[in-house]
């Protein structure tokens, strides 16, 4: 006798259609706002089929029924595409930009005891928000004067999970000055680092997406955005939802850090451009035009 098929499918046997591809990929977009194209079609099937197998689900179609019922393997799916390679102190002409030009502009205009909100979305695992708190203490003068709020917020929540355990390799520490990670981690097995646990509780951690102005719309006064290497993946569509749900999280003033290769002066009129020595900087103007 011919020995039984395995009650599980393999790879081999996950079929998508045409017609399921573009389904996917139409939720996937109204989800986070990430766009693929039909050249990407092999990295999205095999992306997909992965996360369909994990699941234990037998097909497509009964896989997509469960994304739309079961928030938890929705979240998993949503991890499984986006990207969360970073490292720490990833584009820091940002951060001297940061001490040596934002903060003075930002705290002339601020009463003592205003808080100063920096916003790192998305945070993918946490090397930006900590970043931040690391350059601050190192390089700002007036770091105990003032109140400040580091928030790190990022769609995928698996990712947050591990910015918030603080354990990194050293490939994420490889741009941080040695005598930096022996200040701020503690070395463990395998090669791995803990961030301090005093920098662990100076950053709030939420889960937001930013192309979904109920979730952006919890967040107000924000006095320096850091929204970098994410707009890329978006079309423009998204991308000018992106920025107008960005632009409405700003104190008036406040400055927006895209990546290098990003311009918001080709998605949206509402910010001016700022140029300082270090880097290119968006403005929300004083007047909110966009009130």
């Amino acid at each position: 006798m011919p020995a039984d098929k395995p009650d599980r499918p393999d790879s081999t046997e996950i079929r998508i259609a045409d017609h399921e591809f573009r389904r996917f990929r139409d939720f996937l977009y109204r989800r986070t706002g990430i766009v693929f194209s039909d050249a990407q079609r092999a990295y999205v099937e095999r992306r997909l089929t992965d996360r369909i197998l994990a699941a234990g689900s037998r097909s497509f179609s009964e896989h997509f029924a469960r994304l739309l019922v079961e928030p938890d393997e929705l979240e998993r799916l949503i991890s499984a595409f986006t990207v969360n390679e970073t490292y720490f102190y990833r584009e820091d002409y940002q951060l001297r930009c940061l001490t040596s030009n934002l903060l003075d502009r930002i705290t002339a205009r601020k009463r003592r005891g205003q808080p100063i909100r920096l916003w790192s979305v998305p945070c993918s695992t946490g090397e930006e928000p900590y970043s931040i708190a690391i350059w601050l203490l190192e390089n700002w003068s007036r770091v105990d004067s003032w109140d400040i709020e580091i928030i790190g917020s990022d769609i995928d929540v698996r990712a947050l999970d591990a910015a918030q355990d603080g354990v990194y390799s050293e490939r994420s520490l490889m741009r941080l000055p040695r005598p930096l990670v022996a200040k701020y981690f503690t070395a463990m097995d395998g090669g791995r680092y803990r961030i301090d646990e005093a920098l662990r509780g100076s950053v709030q951690f939420s889960q937001v997406n930013i192309i979904d102005q109920a979730d952006t719309g919890r967040w107000r006064d924000i006095d320096v955005v850091f929204c970098r290497n994410v707009l890329i993946y978006f079309d423009d569509m998204a991308r000018r939802t992106a920025a107008n749900n960005l632009y409405d999280c700003l104190a008036p003033g406040g400055y927006i850090c895209l990546g290098h290769t990003e311009s918001m002066s080709r998605i949206s009129p509402l910010f001016h451009v700022c140029r300082f020595p270090e880097a290119i900087v968006y403005q929300k103007p004083w007047e909110d035009s966009h009130a």
